[in-house]
């Protein structure tokens, strides 16, 4: 099993998690971070780090959540997203994002 960052990621970009992260699996895109699902070694240390609650382990995740799962993997090497090893700024608006519904739509890929 693995951890999945999931929907309120998106538009937050918060990058707390990424500090703590022993392996640095954490992907970064235009607006969320991703977990590659091939990296990760499913340690949890990134959950209470993320400021928004957006990251699940895979078998945790709401079933409104799922095709997160797909999305992380799919992203990981998507066309311009690259590793992200160290900490930095959120999204200009994350706070106003931050519990938003809704936000699949705003996903860039």
């Amino acid at each position: 099993m693995t951890h999945v960052v999931s929907e309120n990621c998106i538009k937050c970009k918060y990058t707390d998690c990424v500090d703590v992260c022993p392996v640095d699996c954490f992907v970064e895109g235009p607006n969320m971070l991703v977990i590659n699902p091939d990296e990760c070694i499913d340690c949890a240390v990134c959950v209470p780090e993320c400021p928004a609650n957006a990251i699940f382990a895979e078998e945790d995740l709401p079933p409104a959540e799922l095709a997160f799962i797909k999305i992380n993997a799919d992203l990981t090497n998507a066309s311009g997203w690259k590793a992200i090893t160290k900490r930095k700024a959120a999204l200009p608006d994350a706070d106003a994002w931050n519990g938003q519904p809704g936000k699949i739509k705003d996903l860039v890929r």
